[in-house]
């Protein structure tokens, strides 16, 4: 376990500037992550302070609260979102609590807070940034402008109001609209997961067509986010839970990825068919 914690102080090197905090005592216990905590898995250890940063005193309560905060995670809103959160939820099990600076809490804040927004729920109180040190001596800070020099930026999705998905059209007419936009197909499901939530997967390569430098896996991370952050489009584009493909028609504009029309693409839809195998020669005005 010691040497667990060493190493993984070694690799928070970056975030962490002194690895000081309040003497915890005997007034907590480690215990093992539990395996309900998916957002708090390979994080670098396996083992967390009960009670925790949240004052959740028993694992129950950890694992109820922490399992909101799941899908917002996995909207990669931030870069730091993830290890905002566990420093919280599932603190590392030292001698010492490691608490997030109020720097980090303030830019994960700002970039996930809209998120939040987007589902009809406001920022806690409990995340309050306040709360958290306004120094960055003894707590874990945001490396934002380090990630953006070591990391690619990556267009990112936005909360929007759902484009209504198109049921009459022409081939020419759909020609005309890959011509102003960029557009991806994908194929969609959904499934329901041991918390009750729905989960939605992307069951093929995602087509992107002037996709520029970016990459196939890539394009279908931030079409993964779009369909998470705008969740309320995504239960209308799947009803059931039997896949189903679609045309999504969008452009990318000063970094955030906007939908601007869904076409659900279905076999007797011959109009669409014709349209994407006439995209290849097609030239616009």
């Amino acid at each position: 376990m010691f040497l667990t914690a060493t190493i993984f102080v070694f690799a928070l090197s970056g975030f962490l500037r002194v690895a000081t905090g309040f003497d915890i005592g005997l007034s907590t216990k480690c215990v093992v992550i539990p395996k309900e905590m998916d957002m708090c898995h390979k994080i670098g250890y396996s083992e967390m302070r009960l009670p925790n940063l949240m004052g959740h005193t028993s694992m129950a309560e950890v694992i109820l609260k922490s399992t909101t905060w799941q899908h917002l995670v996995h909207t990669d809103c931030h870069p730091h979102v993830r290890t905002f959160l566990c420093s919280l939820f599932a603190p590392i099990c030292l001698d010492t609590f490691i608490h997030p600076c109020r720097s980090m809490c303030v830019a994960v804040r700002d970039s996930c807070a809209p998120v939040l927004a987007c589902h009809g729920h406001p920022w806690p109180d409990s995340l309050d940034c306040h709360r958290f040190p306004a120094g960055e001596d003894m707590c874990l800070a945001s490396l934002t402008k380090e990630y953006k020099y070591l990391h690619k930026v990556l267009p990112k999705p936005a909360c929007q109001a759902c484009p209504a998905v198109e049921e009459f059209f022409t081939h020419k007419r759909i020609l005309e609209v890959f011509c102003d936009n960029n557009f991806v197909k994908v194929k969609l499901s959904k499934k329901r997961t041991i918390f009750g939530d729905q989960e939605y997967n992307i069951e093929c390569q995602v087509e992107f067509i002037t996709q520029g430098s970016l990459l196939p896996y890539e394009t279908q991370s931030m079409i993964q986010q779009w369909l998470l952050i705008n969740e309320n489009c995504t239960q209308r584009m799947t009803p059931t839970h039997r896949p189903m493909v679609y045309l999504l028609v969008g452009n990318i504009e000063e970094g955030i990825i906007l939908v601007n029309q869904v076409y659900r693409w279905q076999r007797r839809d011959s109009q669409l068919t014709l349209a994407t195998q006439k995209w290849r020669y097609h030239k616009c005005l």
